[in-house]
């Protein structure tokens, strides 16, 4: 008997529960840049959704939910992550979320990305990120600064991984992946 095509779903969206509906909007238009392309009441359940998203060719990327507990005063979240396409995006994030004053901004270099984390205004943790060249094995943090220009950052990035074990070109690293998911 053949074995069956294996099925590996990838994340496309996600929702979560808000409890001011208004200021996740907000935040999540002005700060993140996504538009809002849906909004309505939820068929079987008593709750509010704004659907949004940074791409033309996708509906939603998130899907904010209103209902979320009063006492509930912790996500169950662990992160959402966005990526951008440049380390000067990266650099904007970084200013615009500076500016809105996030609670618990990090910037880290993890080698094969450069990584924003900070909390939304409800205590989510967001991850803004840009992959890099280069594949290290995680986890795997360093100090990211980017207050220096981009070659510099690239070139401390090459510095800091180039002698890690399992080091290697983002190529290479994808060859080797689907290489395991033809398996």
């Amino acid at each position: 008997m053949e074995s069956p095509t294996p099925i590996r779903p990838v994340l496309s969206h996600m929702g979560i529960y808000v409890h001011d509906m208004d200021a996740m909007e907000d935040f999540y238009t002005r700060v993140m840049g996504l538009v809002v392309t849906e909004r309505g009441k939820a068929f079987r359940f008593p709750i509010d959704l704004v659907f949004l998203s940074s791409r033309p060719d996708v509906h939603h990327q998130l899907a904010l939910a209103s209902g979320r507990p009063e006492d509930a005063t912790y996500s169950v979240i662990n992160q959402m992550s966005f990526a951008v396409e440049s380390l000067d995006e990266l650099r904007e994030m970084s200013r615009r979320v500076t500016a809105e004053a996030v609670r618990d901004l990090v910037q880290i270099n993890h080698g094969n990305a450069w990584s924003l984390y900070f909390l939304d205004p409800e205590g989510n943790r967001v991850e803004v990120y840009l992959d890099s060249p280069w594949h290290v094995p995680q986890p795997h943090a360093d100090e990211l600064d980017l207050e220096v220009s981009n070659d510099e950052i690239m070139r401390t990035t090459l510095d800091a991984i180039r002698n890690d074990p399992g080091f290697m070109p983002r190529e290479q690293f994808e060859a080797v992946m689907q290489r395991k998911l033809d398996a």
